[in-house]
């Protein structure tokens, strides 16, 4: 039975029916050896993974992901639009003589590169065009002395653009799950420290309670001490005073007589 849709949707209906097995199944590449090697070598290089809304020719935009892989010397970049990929494989060569010709050095190409290709910047404009022949030109701008410049590098169709969509959408997928763990473990950790805070509250608060009753009861017991020995001093004052009375009382006949 012929298609009413056409080949293209043919085509476009078995991909994402492979995306969604490569989803559901996600040892669709175990045992690969190429990917095997792949992440040998890239243990310590950076990964990020950019959607942008690029500008179409009919005046329309459609969203690309670009995912870069950078290391201190090269980067390489994969971009897809869901259907087709393209790739770019920067060499050491190649960064250094852009690096040269910006007047940087190879550290600091590599890490404007990342900046602009790992997270949108407000204020640049990207572009993803037809060069011919299946290619595509990615490019930036980006200002620098008051002076709009723009950066661009060329990319080449994808010997499979299956696998490469496939890589990113994977990366994409372990990427939202370490987020979501992370989400969890951090929402774990916030709770523990409410907990934690409340009970320190808690305690802060009876500390401060039996404090003011300790402090009370201090100084209701020096009251009554004090009050006490207040007592007790004007008694002995009263004696001593009565005693004096006396002993003026005896004087006094000794001293008529004489």
């Amino acid at each position: 039975m012929r298609n009413e849709h056409g080949p293209d949707y043919d085509v476009v209906s078995s991909f994402w029916v492979w995306v969604t097995a490569h989803i559901f199944n996600r040892s669709l590449y175990t045992g690969h050896p190429k990917r095997a090697a792949m992440t040998m070598t890239m243990t310590n290089a950076k990964h990020t993974c950019l959607k942008l809304h690029v500008p179409t020719a009919g005046g329309g935009k459609e969203p690309v992901f670009i995912k870069g892989i950078w290391f201190p010397t090269r980067f390489d970049l994969a971009v897809t639009d869901g259907l087709h990929a393209w790739t770019c494989h920067a060499t050491e060569e190649e960064v250094r003589e852009r690096a040269s010709n910006w007047d940087q050095t190879v550290s600091d190409y590599t890490e404007f590169a990342e900046r602009y290709l790992g997270f949108q910047q407000p204020g640049s404009v990207y572009s993803f065009s037809d060069t011919g022949n299946g290619c595509k030109r990615l490019s930036w701008t980006f200002e620098k002395g008051g002076i709009k410049l723009e950066w661009r590098w060329k990319l080449y169709p994808s010997f499979s653009s299956k696998e490469t969509t496939a890589e990113i959408l994977d990366f994409l997928m372990d990427a939202n799950i370490r987020l979501s763990e992370e989400v969890v473990w951090r929402t774990q950790e916030f709770e523990k420290l409410k907990e934690e805070t409340e009970k320190c509250l808690a305690q802060s608060e009876r500390l401060c309670r039996e404090r003011s009753e300790l402090e009370t009861e201090t100084y209701g017991k020096f009251v009554q001490v004090l009050s006490s020995k207040k007592e007790k001093l004007r008694e002995l004052h009263d004696r001593l005073s009565k005693e004096e009375g006396v002993d003026d009382e005896d004087a006094s006949p000794e001293e008529g007589s004489e």
